[in-house]
Parts: C-alpha cells; structure tokens; sequence
C-alpha cells in the first residue's frame, strides 16, 4: 500500500518541556553489566525509549497524569530537551527513528477518534487491547505526518531494517497476530509469520540477516478457544509468551526461550549472537517482577541483567553498543510509576 499524506489540524510541534537533569543512581550489587546508571524521566508512564542512529536522542512514549492516552516524545539521551513529537490526540505506540534520523516513525489511533481509547474489560482478567492503530511517518519535530497503513484493526510495533529499506510490524489484518514486513513507503506488504497466536515486538538483527521477536502460541484446544474468543473482541492475553527468532525472510522460526511465564520486549546484543529481553518467569507467584536476561540464539547461557525487585523492560542498546536504555519501575514516586533510565554497558567476564 503505497504512502498517504495524512493532513493534520493544527498538528504543530509541542513546545520542549520542564525536565529535570539526569540523576545517577545506584545499581544494584549484582547487575554487574551496568555503570554510571542514570534516570532520565522522572513521573507518569514512560516506556519504549528507542536511541537515534547517531546515538544522541531517543524516542519514546510518555503519559503524565490521568489525562489522556500514551503520546510519543523525544529528547536527548541526558535527558535534556523533552518535547512531544505525536499530534496530542489518540493514542500512540512503538517510536522509531529512521532514515538518518530525518524522520521518525510511530503508531497511532488518532484517525479513529482524538479521544483516548477506552480502557479493556478486565473481568476477562489481564488482557491488552488491540486498538485501532495505524503507523505513521513524520519528520522528527512531528510535522509532514504521513500514513502508511490504513487496514481496520491493529497495526502496530514498526521497527526498521539496518540499511533502513524495512519496515517490520505486527498486524491483525488476516485475522491474527502476526509479523509482517513492508517497503519504507508502506508497499510490498508481506506476512512471514502464520501460526496460530501472537506474534510481536519484532526487531532486525545488527546485520539485518535475522528477527528476533516475541511468541505466545495457544497449546491446547481450551488454550486456542479462548485466544479466539478474546481476538473477536480485539483483546489479548499475554501471560505466556517466548522469545523466538527467524530469518528476516520469514524462514527457519525457531524457539529460543522455553521458561513459561510471560518473556517480551527482546533485543538484540551487538554481537549479533546474543539476545536481551524482559521476563517474569522467575517470579510464579506475582507475575509482576520483571528482570532483563541475555541469552544467546541457541537458547543457551540465560545470564540474568538487572536483579530489582519490580519491573525492568524494553531494554535496547545504543548504536555503538556501550550504553543500554531501559524502562524500570524503579526510584518511582509513586507506585507503579515508570521511567527511562541508561546505563553504561560493561561485559564481565563470560
């Protein structure tokens, strides 16, 4: 599907907001990859930070407050110079930058409506809402936004290629969760995933030859039913998911994690040879306490990262591979809260 220009009212840069400066703080006595770990934002919900392919900023999502919905920000890995990139209405997702940093990329829901989405029904327990989102194009200060999807339903966690050619997403638009990728301008749309669940959070490896990603597969018949049942409602449970990776052409998907509970947001290493990611499989009990591990391609060496007693997620490296960017509850004031915090990557001895 080829490029729209997506005309906006009003849709004018956000003037840069108060931030505080970074604040080192401690790390934890065995998260011995980190040093000089610093907090960047410092209330509301703030996840997905993302570095630019120069290394100097990162995009990311931020609400602030019970007013609206998740809008995508900016600034510099300092910290410094927050200002909001997304228009202010619907809600937004899974920034990234591309095309040397010219233009970034992101998901929206603001052609269904300005106002926030309605929260899901929770009686079905913990789900995640597939909303109607859309991915955009814009130029870095949020101006010239373009839209390259336009299906009903979900289209949603873009990343892109190394060379900056492909775009990678998560797509109901054949009536599951899948992987797709397409061209750059929303052309040559093709699916590379087709089992039966959710299939999301893709990234490209360093030299583009692979996709890492993560996998929740209904085993059993009950299992399957209520995956259906829950995705006629446009909902989602992600209580168990894998991390898994296949060949950036859709072949070979093979599994690399088999630890129950639910793993997400994977990245990977610079190495090309190991993987990060975000799990709870060791906390059976709450579910709530998410650590990052790194494990390599074959499934072997699960080395645990961060050791914090709450969550800790969507960790991705800088592009020359010495600083990691994370979301942690940690240092929250109240709780719950979410923030970006970065940290200098040390390798300790294997």
């Amino acid at each position: 599907m080829a490029a729209t220009a997506w005309l906006l009212s009003g849709c004018r840069p956000a003037p840069q907001s108060e931030q505080a400066p970074a604040r080192p703080r401690a790390v934890e006595p065995q998260e011995r990859f980190f040093r000089n770990l610093r907090q960047l934002t410092f209330e509301g919900q703030n996840a997905e930070a993302y570095f630019s392919a120069d290394g100097t900023q990162l995009i990311f999502q931020r609400q602030v407050g019970d007013a609206g919905c998740d809008q995508q920000y900016v600034m510099n890995v300092d910290g410094s110079e927050m200002r909001r990139v997304s228009n202010g209405e619907g809600r937004t997702t899974c920034g990234f930058f591309y095309q040397h940093d010219e233009r970034i990329l992101y998901s929206s829901t603001f052609h269904a409506g300005a106002a926030c989405p309605a929260p899901p029904d929770r009686s079905q327990g913990y789900v995640w809402p597939l909303e109607d989102h859309d991915v955009y194009t814009a130029l870095p200060d949020g101006s010239d936004l373009q839209r390259l999807t336009e299906r009903d339903g979900y289209d949603a966690e873009a990343t892109l290629s190394p060379d900056g050619e492909t775009i990678v997403f998560t797509s109901m638009r054949d009536g599951d969760l899948d992987i797709y990728t397409m061209n750059v301008d929303g052309s040559e749309v093709k699916r590379l995933t087709s089992t039966l669940g959710y299939d999301g959070g893709p990234f490209f490896s360093p030299d583009g030859s692979l996709i890492v990603y993560r996998s929740g597969h209904p085993q059993t018949e009950s299992e399957r039913a209520d995956y259906r049942e829950l995705l006629a409602q446009n909902l989602v449970r992600p209580s168990r998911m894998e991390i898994w990776v296949m060949n950036a052409d859709g072949s070979n998907q093979r599994q690399v994690t088999d630890l129950g509970g639910a793993s997400f947001a994977p990245f990977f290493h610079p190495d090309g040879r190991r993987i990060i990611f975000s799990s709870n499989h060791a906390d059976v009990q709450s579910g709530r306490d998410f650590d990052l591990f790194l494990v390599d391609l074959d499934g072997s060496n699960l080395t645990q990262v961060t050791t914090h007693g709450e969550f800790d997620g969507f960790p991705m490296f800088s592009p020359d591979g010495t600083k990691l960017v994370f979301a942690a509850n940690r240092y929250g004031t109240v709780p719950g809260e979410t923030n970006i915090f970065i940290a200098d990557w040390v390798e300790p001895d294997r």
